[in-house]
C-alpha cells in the first residue's frame, strides 16, 4: 500500500464542481499564520467570510470570498503557485483524483519533454493546448509506462475544462521540478481523504526494502497490493543506494524539499505494481514514473486476475489488505497460486503470501507487513506448517503498535524465500520482537523508534541469512528449529518463543532498587509534612480572605494565560522540543509527548513553550491538579487539555498560585460536568488578595507538600518495580528463594 507524510489540512474533494472550498487550516496556509489566528479574525471582524459549507466543527468557506478578505485586510498579497495548482485541483469539474491524473501526466510530459512543453505553453491558446494534449500525453506514458498504463481519460473532451489547470502545472513544475511538484499534490491528496486509502508509513517501508534486498541486487520487484506506492519507492530508493546513484526521495515520503533524483545510471530497475482502484493506480504509475523509467503499474483485483502472471521478482514487497472475507474463495479453490495449501475464506492474508511466492524467481525474497492473528489463527495452521518444512517462510518479526494502520495493533513482519537458486532449505526460523523499542512514557508509547526497530531487524535477519543461525537474545530474538513449531497450533508469534529478559537487571540491580527504595522512604518520613511549633490554627469562621479569580488577574496582567495543544515540528524551531501532556503533569513524570510533523505546505506553528516558574493545570477529568514547572521541563511544548498560568513573578508568587489552584472546593467550583467528562474553566479559579510576602510563606508549605509527593510518587514505583523484579526472578531462577 502507498505512503503519505505530507500533512494535509485543506478541504476534501468537491467532486461535483462549483466554487473551490478552503477550511480555516487551509486559510492559515493562505496567509502564513497558525490556525489560531484564523480563529481570531473569525471573532473579532464581523465581515469574515461565513462559511459555505462542512461542519460546525471544521467548516468550510468560499476560496474567492477569503482571498478577497484577505487581500483587503493586507494579508495576502498574492495566492502562492502551490496554493493556486491545489485550489484548482479540488474545484475541478471532474473530481480531484481526475484532475491529478490530467496534471501528473503534464507533469510527465514537462519532465520528459520540456523543450517541446515550453513551446505548447507560449504558443498554443487554452483550445489549441487541450486540443493537442492528448496525442502527446499518450505517447509519453506509452513509453514511459508501456501501452498497458491504468492513467486513461484524457480525452479532448475532459480536458477542455483543463487549460489553467494544466498550465499552472507546468509552472509548479518549472518551480519545483516535475517530480516534487507531483509529490507535493498527491500527498496533499491522499491526507484529504485519509479514509479512502490505507498508507504503509516510510518506516516500515525501508525496513522492508532493505530486508528484501539481503538476498541479492534489487533489480525487478513487485508490490502486488501497491497502493500509493509507498513500497516500491522504499525498493527503488534501496536499489539506489547499492547502484550508487545517490536516489533521493521525491518529497511524498519523506521531508519536504528534497531534491527530485536523477535516474539510477546503471542496474535498471524494474518497479512492477497492482492496484484494484483504477484512480489510485493511475497517481501511482505517475508518481513512479517520475521517478524511475522502469515502470509497469496496472489496475485489477491482484488475486482474480493476475497482471503478472510470468514474472519472476528479484523481490516482492506488500502491504495486503487485512481480513477480507471477499478475496475470491470461491474462484480461485483450484490456482495453481496455492502450492502450500488453499487458504480459509478466513486467510486472505495466506493467499498474499502465497501469491507473493509465486511471483518471486527461485532463491527470491518476499517480505509482507501482517496482522499478528495470521502467525495463530488455527486455521491457518496447515499454510504455516508447510512453509515451515519448506523452509520457505525464514522470519517473523514484531513490530512496535503504531508502525502501520491500524496503529493499536502491533504488526509482524514475515520474510520469506522461494526454494531453489542453490540454497538448500534452512530448517530454522527466525523470531524477533522490537515491540519493546518505542519512545514515550511505558504506558503510553507515542511512537516508534524506528532506528532501534530498523537496527534491531536489519542486523538479526542479516546475520540469520548468512549464518543459518543466530545468538540469542532474551526478549529480543532467537533461531528456532522448524520442527519444533510444528505442533498442534504452528503459532509463530515471537513473543509465545521468546525468553524473558532477565528479571529487573537479576539480583544486584534489584538490590539496587532495594536500597534507593529505602533511602526513598526514610526522605518521606523526613519530609512528612507536620504543624511548626507554635503554628496557630485560624477560626474557619473568621479566616475570610478576599478573593480574585484568574480571569480577573489575566486581565490585570498580573498573569499570563495561554492553551496548549498548537504547535508543529520543524527544523526552523532547531532542537524540536518534547511535549508535557496532561498525563505528565498527573503523574509528575518528564515530558513525554512529540509535536505533530509540520505541513510540507505551509509554515511551521509555533507551540507554546513552557518556562521555569510557569503553572501547568489541566482542564479535563475533574482533578485537583496544578503544576510549577522547574529547569528540568522548562523548554518542553504545551500540550492539549493544558493551560499554562505564567505568573509577573513581582505580583504573584507561582507556588502560591499553585497552591490555592488546588484546592477541592476550588476547583469544583470552577468546573463544568458533562455526561462523559469534567472540564475545568480555569478562569474561574479563585485564590485571596494577599501581599507578596504571605503569599510566599504559603508558597513555601506548598512547595514542601510538593517535594513529599514528588517523594511518595518515587517511592511508590520504587516498590513495584522490586516487587515484580522479585516475582518475576523468583518464577524464572534468576532469584533464590533464600
Amino acid at each position: 500500500m502507498g505512503v503519505s507524510q505530507v500533512p494535509d489540512n485543506a478541504s476534501p474533494d468537491n467532486a461535483t464542481g462549483g466554487t473551490a472550498e478552503v477550511t480555516a487550516a487551509g486559510i492559515a496556509r493562505l496567509a502564513g499564520v497558525g490556525r489560531a489566528a484564523v480563529s481570531n479574525w473569525r471573532r473579532r471582524h464581523a465581515d469574515f467570510p461565513k462559511p459555505v459549507g462542512g461542519t460546525e466543527a471544521s467548516p468550510a468557506f468560499a476560496l474567492h470570498d477569503i482571498e478577497q478578505w484577505l487581500r483587503d485586510q493586507g494579508k495576502l498579497a498574492e495566492v502562492p503557485l502551490r496554493e493556486r495548482v491545489w485550489q484548482q485541483l479540488v474545484g475541478h469539474p471532474s473530481g480531484t483524483a481526475a484532475a491529478l491524473r490530467q496534471a501528473g501526466a503534464v507533469l510527465l510530459l514537462v519532465h520528459e519533454r520540456p523543450a517541446v512543453w515550453q513551446q505548447l505553453r507560449t504558443a498554443a491558446d487554452d483550445a489549441e493546448l487541450t486540443g493537442v494534449l492528448p496525442a502527446m500525453l499518450d505517447a509519453v506514458l506509452a513509453a514511459r509506462l508501456g501501452p498497458e498504463h491504468p492513467v486513461r481519460g484524457l480525452t479532448r473532451e475532459a480536458l477542455a475544462p483543463s487549460a489553467a489547470l494544466v498550465r499552472a502545472a507546468g509552472d509548479l513544475a518549472a518551480a519545483d521540478g516535475a517530480a516534487q511538484a507531483y509529490a507535493f499534490l498527491l500527498g496533499r491528496h491522499l491526507d484529504a481523504n485519509p479514509r479512502q486509502y490505507t498508507l504503509t508509513p516510510p518506516g516500515p517501508a525501508a525496513l522492508m526494502a532493505e530486508l528484501a534486498a539481503s538476498a541479492g541486487p534489487l533489480r525487478t520487484i513487485l508490490d502486488p497490493a501497491c497502493g500509493a506506492g509507498g513500497l516500491l519507492t522504499a525498493a527503488q530508493e534501496r536499489a539506489g543506494q547499492e547502484a550508487g546513484d545517490g536516489t533521493a526521495g521525491d518529497g511524498t515520503d519523506g521531508a519536504e524539499g528534497a531534491a527530485p533524483q536523477a535516474d539510477a545510471p546503471e542496474g535498471p530497475v524494474t518497479l512492477h505494481g497492482q492496484e484494484a482502484d483504477p484512480d489510485l493506480a493511475a497517481l501511482t504509475a505517475l508518481r513512479l514514473a517520475l521517478r524511475t523509467p522502469g515502470v509497469r503499474v496496472r489496475a485489477a483485483d491482484t488475486l482474480r486476475a493476475d497482471a503478472f502472471p510470468d514474472l519472476a521478482a528479484d523481490a516482492v514487497l506488500v502491504h495486503p489488505p487485512f481480513n477480507e472475507r471477499n478475496w475470491g474463495h470461491d474462484e480461485l479453490a483450484y490456482d495453481p497460486r496455492w502450492e502450500y495449501g488453499f487458504p480459509a475464506r478466513t486467510e486472505s492474508e495466506l493467499a498474499w503470501v502465497q501469491h507473493a511466492l509465486a511471483r518471486l524467481r527461485p532463491g527470491g525474497t518476499a517480505v509482507l507487513l501482517m496482522p499478528p492473528a495470521a502467525a495463530s489463527r488455527r486455521s491457518g495452521r496447515r499454510i504455516r506448517a508447510d512453509l515451515l518444512r519448506r523452509g520457505a517462510l525464514r522470519a517473523v518479526i514484531a513490530l512496535p503498535a503504531g508502525a502501520a494502520p491500524p496503529n493499536g495493533v502491533p504488526l509482524h513482519l514475515w520474510v520469506l524465500r522461494k526454494p531453489g537458486g542453490g540454497r538448500p532449505p534452512v530448517p530454522q526460523l527466525l523470531v524477533v520482537d522490537t515491540a519493546d523499542l518505542a519512545t514515550g512514557t511505558p504506558a503510553g508509547r507515542d511512537k516508534p523508534d524506528w532506528q532501534s526497530v530498523h537496527d534491531t531487524a536489519v542486523e538479526a535477519w542479516q546475520t540469520f541469512d548468512r549464518e543459518g543461525g543466530i545468538e540469542e537474545r532474551p526478549g529480543v530474538r532467537r533461531s528456532l528449529a522448524a520442527i519444533d513449531l510444528l505442533d498442534d497450533d504452528v503459532d509463530l508469534a515471537p513473543a509465545r518463543h521468546l525468553p524473558p529478559p532477565a528479571a529487573a537487571g537479576g539480583p544486584a540491580e534489584l538490590a539496587r532498587v532495594r536500597d534507593r527504595l529505602t533511602a526513598t522512604l526514610a526522605r518521606t518520613t523526613e519530609l512528612t509534612p507536620r504543624p511548626a511549633a507554635g503554628d496557630t490554627v485560624p477560626d474557619p469562621a473568621t479566616a475570610r480572605w478576599p478573593l480574585t479569580t484568574v480571569g480577573e488577574l489575566a486581565r490585570s496582567g498580573a498573569l499570563v494565560l495561554r492553551a496548549g495543544g498548537a504547535g508543529t515540528a520543524s527544523s526552523e524551531l532547531g532542537d524540536v522540543p518534547a511535549v508535557l501532556t496532561d498525563h505528565d503533569v498527573i503523574g509528575g513524570g518528564a515530558p513525554s509527548g512529540a509535536l505533530p510533523e509540520a505541513p510540507a505546505s505551509g509554515p511551521a506553528e509555533e507551540p507554546v513553550l513552557v518556562r521555569a516558574g510557569d503553572v501547568v493545570v489541566p482542564v479535563l477529568g475533574g482533578g485537583a491538579i496544578a503544576r510549577v514547572v522547574d529547569d528540568a521541563t522548562a523548554g518542553a511544548a504545551l500540550g492539549r487539555n493544558l493551560t499554562l498560568l505564567r505568573p509577573d513573578p513581582a505580583a504573584l508568587d507561582p507556588w502560591f498560585l499553585a497552591g490555592f489552584l488546588r484546592g477541592t472546593a476550588n476547583t469544583r467550583q470552577a468546573s463544568s460536568y458533562a455526561s462523559t467528562a469534567t472540564r475545568l474553566d480555569v478562569r474561574r479559579l479563585q485564590l485571596p488578595r494577599l501581599a507578596l510576602a504571605e503569599q510566599r510563606r504559603y508558597g513555601q508549605r506548598f512547595r514542601d507538600l510538593a517535594a513529599f509527593e514528588e517523594a511518595l510518587r518515587l517511592a511508590s514505583r520504587l516498590g513495584e518495580q522490586l516487587v515484580q523484579g522479585l516475582h518475576d526472578g523468583l518464577t524464572d531462577g534468576s532469584v533464590a528463594p533464600d
